[in-house]
């Protein structure tokens, strides 16, 4: 697969090497009321998702972490950490994406919000039966984790 596109410059008609790059993502395990916050996604691909999405220009993962977790739940975030980051090519349909998961736990009242048409709290054993990306597989990291504090990148 080709990590570049050459385009031709307007101007004096070189050859331009256009880096095809991964996207940096963020997604958010949030636990909140004794079990973790999923949104259900307006837009394409379909699913249910951890809250979650691009970084923008300028900003770190955390801050963009707190501003998805806002924007698609309305909860703040307490006692946010890094737990491990995915990297596969297919993970997302769209494009390659690099996402930084994250875990926090939720503060305030959830609600829908952005791009979300519901939001909703699960077990982590009780997941819906259609998940986007790969939040399923994210959640079965977690879990093993949480219930053994086997992988993920958090220590102690």
């Amino acid at each position: 697969m080709p990590t570049y596109t050459p385009v031709r410059c307007p101007k004096c008609g070189n050859n331009i090497e256009m880096y095809r790059n991964p996207v940096p993502t963020v997604d958010v395990i949030i636990e909140y009321e004794g079990g973790i916050v999923l949104v259900l996604r307006k837009n394409p691909p379909p699913g249910w998702a951890l809250p979650g999405g691009f970084v923008d220009y300028g900003e770190t993962v955390d801050e963009a972490a707190r501003r998805e977790a806002r924007e698609e739940t309305n909860l703040e975030l307490s006692s946010l950490r890094m737990f491990s980051v995915y990297s596969d090519p297919n993970r997302d349909p769209r494009m390659h994406t690099i996402t930084t998961v994250f875990i926090a736990e939720g503060m305030g009242r959830l609600k829908e919000g952005d791009d979300a048409a519901q939001v909703q709290v699960y077990a982590a054993e009780g997941l819906p039966e259609e998940m986007a990306f790969d939040h399923r597989d994210i959640i079965a990291d977690y879990r093993s984790w949480k219930f053994s504090r086997v992988g993920g990148l958090i220590r102690g």
